[in-house]
């Protein structure tokens, strides 16, 4: 068994929740499940629990709460009564409590709130600051797909989350990475606070994998494969110290594994980053 490594966690989002994975996961040395309450069809802590109840005190598990089931088939809110008590059923069906609850997806609600956006994202953090000052879980933090919105809300009345989660890799554009980066910087959060995801923007399989190498960005490095090289890369599109990666393939997860001993040329990724604003402006006009 390898020596467990906090950079990677399993992501259950598309995942079957199958018991081999994570067996297999532990055999790699990942350690860390990240799912949330509207996985699988709402059942995703259920079956994590009746599939894998003895193997997750082996894990740190993250969840999220945001969404709940809705007769339309799933319904976002922000209000803190629904967050607190989604945090409570949480720890209940899982069997556990989770030791990170992430809001999840704070911009789907805010777009649409017909009163003032901060004090509604600051209520919400407040539910599950609140959560976890209670043991309800040992941590909070927010995982966003559009952090931009929140940009313009973050103030001293938003308590800082303990976590932030935000996509990550090649495929991210250059909005979505300032975005993140202004809030890293506002909540002063340091690498390892900052988690990433989606690092293939969807799967390995996509056509865009077949057009690019994302080798060029390493260097005289050890050789890699191209997806070894884009996995690697997204820890700095934005800086992370955490991915969160979803498969249901023990062999796919222990290369991503791999990779991580690579090197990736911060120069290189830099330029990068310039060329996509350039080509944001560029676009503006």
């Amino acid at each position: 068994m390898r020596g467990a490594d906090p950079r990677v966690v399993l992501g259950l989002h598309r995942s079957c929740h199958e018991r081999r994975l994570l067996t297999g996961a532990l055999d790699l040395g990942v350690t860390a499940l990240d799912t949330s309450t509207n996985y699988l069809g709402f059942r995703s802590h259920q079956i994590l629990a009746q599939t894998a109840g003895d193997l997750l005190p082996k894990f740190t598990v993250s969840t999220k709460v945001g969404y709940f089931p809705g007769p339309g088939g799933a319904e976002h809110s922000l209000d803190p009564v629904r967050l607190h008590a989604a945090v409570e059923q949480a720890a209940r069906d899982l069997g556990k409590e989770p030791d990170l609850v992430f809001l999840h997806n704070p911009e789907h609600s805010l777009r649409e709130a017909s009163s003032d956006g901060q004090e509604v994202l600051a209520e919400a953090c407040a539910a599950l600051d609140d959560a976890t000052s209670k043991g309800l879980c040992a941590a909070w933090g927010i995982a966003s797909w559009d952090p931009s919105p929140l940009v313009r809300l973050i103030g001293p009345t938003v308590p800082r989350p303990a976590t932030l989660m935000v996509r990550a890799g090649l495929l991210v554009g250059v909005r979505t990475l300032d975005a993140a980066d202004v809030l890293i910087k506002a909540w002063d959060l340091d690498p390892s606070e900052v988690w990433g995801m989606s690092p293939f923007g969807g799967g390995t399989s996509d056509s865009v994998w077949a057009k690019i190498d994302p080798r060029i960005f390493l260097g005289d490095s050890p050789q890699r494969s191209c997806v070894q090289a884009a996995f690697i890369v997204a820890y700095h599109l934005p800086r992370v110290g955490t991915m969160a990666v979803g498969t249901d393939e023990p062999a796919h997860l222990g290369e991503l594994v791999d990779a991580l001993a690579g090197a990736v040329e911060e120069r290189t990724v830099q330029e990068y980053r310039s060329l996509l604003r350039d080509r944001s402006h560029d676009q503006r006009f």
